[in-house]
């Protein structure tokens, strides 16, 4: 076997494990985001305090994206995501101890300690893009959020069985599910032969001040549309369980929404790799955009289960194809010595942002309502679209 098919045969196999740990690695968020609202509604001292361990846990994923890009840089990409998973064991260990202590201090220090694992699991797309060839990156980034698709049932269906395992505290049982699928991932993470970090930092020489590449109008504009997708979608799935539940409907069928909600998110990436090779990055991420301000019409349009079911699933096609159109836009920015510092700055802006909307997201739907919620987001979309359209000219102007 040549040493090309050698190299593109570890690329399948690195992008194979990277899935599979996606599935088990993204089944921990929607654990955090449909219980952790709850959860602070039993145990804060005050309502608008309820969703703040869903923020703290977007706040620590923020915060560990620089973090666990030195990690990787300084100790490889496969002991930064070993010691990730390490990490949410001691997470979801912890969680559980709050609820069963009734300490909602305790339940937060659980979900900001879970922040750094998925910090970890989010680089997992861009693990992917480094190990193939520019014109498959995007294809890769597709196949490790289909193993999302596992994740939107395993997460949801951890809650659902075991939410009342732990008779006197309700919910606990499911952040000691969180912990068993830390477990599981584990073995794939240490199966993983990622190239040693050495052999990026011997051309840091070559590399641009962050500052230099920052200013850089293609970034600017991916990272806007990737923060404006992921931080609106953050924003109304925060919400969206508190105001089901206020508006009648039942603790399962809001897990349920969230299940449809991340299925939505990851299922369209059977086909969302071909369609930026038809359509190219910015017409997908735009449409990405466009679906996202359907969903809040949607919402708008009443309080039916089927009207926020309906805008969940909206939400999530949506997402993945603003996200992953964003992700792959950054991808044409850097170059291989560039590529750590400039994934840790998206990344940090795209879940700071996140973690800032998780934050106001409970107190907005407690002062204003869930129509506000999703009237808000309509400039922002419009926004990021006339952007969105100025690179678009200037990409056909160049070609």
């Amino acid at each position: 076997m040549t040493a090309g098919a050698q190299q593109q045969q570890l690329a399948r196999r690195n992008v194979g494990l990277l899935m599979a740990a996606q599935a088990l690695g993204g089944a921990s968020p929607p654990i955090i985001i449909s219980l952790g609202g709850l959860v602070g509604q039993m145990l804060a001292s005050r309502p608008d305090l309820a969703t703040l361990p869903v923020s703290l846990y977007n706040l620590g994923l923020a915060l560990s994206t620089i973090p666990a890009a030195l990690l990787m840089r300084r100790l490889g990409r496969r002991a930064a995501y070993v010691a990730g998973a390490l990490l949410a064991c001691v997470a979801g260990l912890v969680a559980w101890s709050g609820i069963v202590q009734g300490s909602f201090a305790t339940f937060c220090a659980g979900t900001a300690l879970a922040g750094f694992y998925g910090a970890c699991v989010q680089s997992y797309r861009f693990a992917a893009s480094d190990a193939v060839a520019p014109p498959q990156r995007p294809a890769a980034i597709s196949r490790i959020m289909l193993g999302g698709l596992a994740a939107a049932v395993i997460g949801p269906q951890v809650v659902i069985w075991t939410r009342d395992a732990w008779p006197t505290a309700p919910f606990a049982g499911s952040f000691l599910g969180q912990t068993a699928l830390a477990l599981l991932a584990l073995p794939l993470l240490l199966q993983l032969r990622m190239p040693p970090p050495q052999a990026e930092a011997a051309a840091d020489a070559a590399a641009r001040p962050l500052g230099v590449i920052a200013r850089d109008p293609r970034f600017a504009v991916a990272v806007v549309a990737g923060v404006v997708s992921y931080g609106l979608m953050a924003f109304i799935m925060t919400a969206a369980p508190m105001a089901m539940v206020g508006c009648g409907h039942t603790v399962g069928e809001a897990a349920l929404g969230i299940q449809w909600h991340v299925l939505a998110m990851f299922a369209p990436s059977f086909f969302t790799g071909r369609l930026i090779a038809r359509f190219g990055k910015v017409a997908v991420t735009a449409a990405g955009l466009l679906l996202i301000a359907a969903s809040g019409l949607l919402a708008l349009a009443g309080l039916e289960l089927l009207h926020f079911w309906g805008s969940l699933v909206l939400l999530g096609v949506g997402w993945n194809f603003g996200f992953i159109g964003a992700t792959a836009l950054v991808t044409e920015v850097y170059t291989p010595a560039e590529r750590a510092k400039v994934q840790a700055l998206n990344d940090f802006l795209v879940f700071g942002t996140v973690a800032l909307a998780s934050f106001g997201s409970g107190r907005l739907l407690n002062t204003a309502g869930w129509d506000t919620i999703n009237t808000a987001m309509l400039p922002l979309i419009a926004a990021v679209l006339l952007a969105l359209a100025w690179q678009g000219r200037r990409r056909a102007a160049a070609t």
